[in-house]
């Protein structure tokens, strides 16, 4: 078996967003990825993946027939530039606008965008202002 390698983060370990329109779903994250330096993992005729994120038809054997509901979502982002990068890739690939880039009063520094994915998932990009990891994620090998 070949040796598999995953990077990942610190609470969550996958989401799968089940989608009516794949096709125009794949295009808006193929965007919000490039836009976030965010490696895809992957993509097939039912899915698309990067990280923790799988986004996919309801026919794909994971989904069950069964469609995810409206759902919250936020990338990290590593500057203000990537956030406003993300609004406009977002925007571009068909999201529709949920709030645009600029601070939020959530904490000090804390700098967000939103945008309505095509089911209305509302995703998000943020920076949290200047702060320092103890790693970039945690290295997975197997």
């Amino acid at each position: 078996m070949e040796t598999q390698e995953l990077h990942r983060g610190r609470l969550i370990d996958h989401i799968q967003l089940v989608v009516k329109d794949f096709p125009a779903s794949k295009t808006f994250y193929e965007a919000v990825f490039k836009a976030l330096k965010i490696p895809l993992g992957g993509a097939s005729d039912d899915y698309i993946w990067a990280d923790e994120l799988f986004i996919s038809t309801a026919d794909s054997e994971a989904a069950n027939g069964e469609l995810t509901g409206r759902h919250h979502l936020a990338f990290q982002a590593q500057d203000r530039a990537m956030v406003d990068a993300f609004h406009q890739e977002a925007l571009a690939a068909g999201g529709r606008d949920n709030g645009a880039p600029g601070e939020r009063k959530y904490h000090p520094g804390y700098y967000g965008a939103f945008v309505l994915d095509p089911d209305g998932n509302n995703i998000e990009a943020v920076y949290h202002g200047e702060a320092r990891r103890s790693a970039p994620s945690v290295k997975v090998t197997f």
